[in-house]
């Protein structure tokens, strides 16, 4: 299988994704795009590493980096090998004592350490050709996110009471490792809760 080498166009935040940003990255030898949500401090720790900023302590990612070269580890490179219903699915390839092996990893981090360690970033063509966007404009970022939230924002638009629709929200946020939003959505369905109970009484 030929993977498809891809590298880091931008990140762009949307009103709608509840706090999450858009990773997009772009094939390096063609104009598809691939937009991926992830969360608020998966972008922060993308963009400060591109921007060359230093924190004044190690983020996760950095210490991930460390760990790696302290027991001499080489990560040769990151691939997003996977689709399953709207979640993208990631491996970290790496190399220890001559052996090549390789850890599971949600594309937003695998990115965070590849751009740390200067690894390249590969997509399986399935999910390229599933998920992939044609740019027609390429400083147009916004828009390529707004097209990766439509999967998202149309499964979130379930029926059921305000009640059931934020529990399933909470419910889906946990899955996706989003705990901000998850914590959001937990005060948003105490506060209903409450409102309820008040209600009956």
């Amino acid at each position: 299988m030929d993977f498809t080498r891809v590298d880091i166009i931008g990140l762009s935040t949307s009103p709608s994704s509840g706090g999450a940003y858009a990773l997009v990255l772009g094939e390096v030898e063609g104009n598809r795009r691939l937009p991926i949500i992830i969360g608020a401090f998966e972008a922060q720790a993308i963009a400060l590493e591109l921007e060359k900023i230093q924190p004044p302590r190690p983020m996760t990612h950095d210490l991930l980096r460390d760990t790696f070269e302290a027991v001499d580890v080489e990560v040769t490179e990151i691939v997003i090998d996977e689709l399953r219903e709207g979640t993208f699915f990631a491996k970290i390839r790496y190399r220890h004592d001559g052996e090549e092996h390789q850890l599971d990893s949600r594309p937003s981090d695998a990115v965070a350490l590849a751009v740390r360690v200067d690894a390249p970033i590969f997509v399986a063509p399935m999910v390229m050709d599933e998920a992939g966007i044609v740019a027609e404009d390429e400083s147009d970022i916004s828009s390529l996110a707004e097209q990766a939230e439509e999967t998202s924002v149309e499964e979130e638009e379930m029926g059921g009471t305000e009640l059931e629709k934020k529990q399933k929200k909470l419910e889906k946020a946990i899955e996706e490792e989003n705990y901000e939003r998850a914590a959001e959505l937990r005060d948003e369905i105490q506060r209903l809760e409450q409102e309820q109970q008040q209600n009956q009484n």
